[in-house]
């Protein structure tokens, strides 16, 4: 099963990984910010602000943002078939997991890695990422989840 599983993890990561960032892209366009900035401000999570200034650091940002998606679709991934419910409704529960998502980023990882950061106080900030965190990434993942097993309970 363990090698069995890694193609719906990789799936659901690069689906759910390109709608997310391409989201971002946006986003921080409609703000000024380049889809290079919005890479090299990812890389900077793990690897502080000095070196990201430097060429190439937006290739790791991007690399950064599918590691933290590939441990999004794969913890679904493992946990989802333990509750019949995720397994039927793969909307509401990828809705649920993208706000789960959002609650993880926006109120542990970002205050850990920038305590000084305002955590978004706007209706538009939190709508556009809860729309990123629901509709372009928890959704997906769960989606692919539910079709994945439920092919593979009608062949066993």
């Amino acid at each position: 099963m363990a090698g069995s599983i890694l193609r719906p993890i990789l799936l659901a990561t690069l689906v759910a990984g390109t709608l997310d960032i391409l989201s971002a892209f946006v986003f921080a366009g409609m703000a000024g910010a380049t889809p290079i900035g919005v890479l090299r401000y990812v890389a900077s999570g793990p690897f502080g602000e000095a070196p990201t200034a430097t060429p190439g650091w937006a290739a790791i940002g991007l690399a950064v943002h599918f590691t933290i998606m590939l441990c999004m679709a794969t913890a679904y991934l493992l946990v989802a078939p333990r509750f019949a419910a995720l397994m039927r409704h793969p909307i509401p529960a990828g809705i649920a997991y993208g706000v789960l998502l959002w609650l993880i980023m926006y109120f542990l990882v970002k205050p850990l890695r920038w305590p000084e950061a305002p955590l978004p106080h706007t209706a538009w900030a939190i709508s556009n990422q809860l729309f990123s965190h629901c509709v372009l990434t928890g959704i997906p993942i769960a989606w692919i989840a539910s079709r994945w097993y439920r092919a593979r309970s009608a062949f066993t």
